[in-house]
């Protein structure tokens, strides 16, 4: 925990303005801002311009959007951080073996982030692209970080949070949720069926390092047909097995 006199409020105002921007709303005013970030209408007001004049921001004097100044903090980790250099060979040959695609993750609290990726850029169009957020509760990858969660930690994860629904596929019941995390932990590797979005279909595994620590997931997006059992643990859980034991001296 950070000593109170060592937190600067204004820069986490700052990033709470900076995050409200997704795929759900690319552009937003004061207002909206302001409801997103938990501020006055005035404060995000002053946040937003703020932003536009260091350049992380455009507007048209209303609306506000991301500029391509914000890509420096994602490209500074994809250049710096060792996880996604070291498992992109991994990833281009698993791809290059099947003709599937395959990601590597890591959980940011409610969602899990794609920080490596290789494959077909078909799946581009269902928003599997590098540094794309999806939620944990209702993907492959997100499932298996959570598994990876102290039991106690996963409780206080899941208390009182809402689970979305996304489609009529998806997992919002707490009680079922916890039973699948449960059955995930036991067989060490998960698949889900357009849980997050239709016509996607994923199976993942855990990585781990040497210590045996959970550092992300490896997953492949393929067919319907390729993730149902007994195809998925005959054809493509041995190959995620394999690039997860591979990766494993390198993460």
């Amino acid at each position: 925990m950070i000593a109170h006199a060592d937190f600067i409020e204004g820069m986490a105002k700052g990033m709470a303005v900076l995050e409200s921007f997704d795929t759900e709303r690319q552009r937003l005013n004061a207002t909206l801002a302001a409801q997103r970030a938990g501020l006055t209408r005035a404060a995000a007001r002053r946040h937003l311009l703020t932003l536009a004049h260091l350049g992380y921001l455009e507007s048209d004097g209303s609306w506000f959007w991301l500029a391509p100044k914000v890509l420096r903090f994602s490209g500074s980790y994809l250049a710096s951080a060792r996880l996604p250099r070291a498992v992109q060979p991994t990833l281009d040959r698993l791809a290059a073996r099947t003709g599937e695609a395959f990601s590597v993750v890591v959980l940011d609290g409610d969602q899990v982030v794609i920080v490596a990726r290789s494959g077909p850029t078909r799946l581009l169009a269902y928003g599997l692209h590098l540094g794309a957020r999806l939620p944990a509760h209702a993907t492959s990858t997100g499932r298996v970080l959570l598994a990876a969660k102290r039991r106690a930690d996963f409780t206080d994860w899941l208390k009182g949070r809402e689970l979305p629904r996304l489609t009529a596929h998806t997992v919002v019941e707490p009680k079922k949720l916890r039973q699948l995390i449960a059955q995930v932990r036991e067989q060490d590797w998960c698949v889900a069926s357009e849980e997050h979005e239709l016509g996607v279909h994923a199976g993942a595994v855990p990585l781990r390092n040497l210590e045996g620590v959970v550092v992300g997931a490896l997953n492949v997006v393929t067919r319907r047909e390729r993730v149902l059992q007994p195809a998925f643990g005959r054809e493509l859980l041995p190959l995620l097995q394999e690039g997860a034991r591979e990766a494993r001296p390198l993460v």
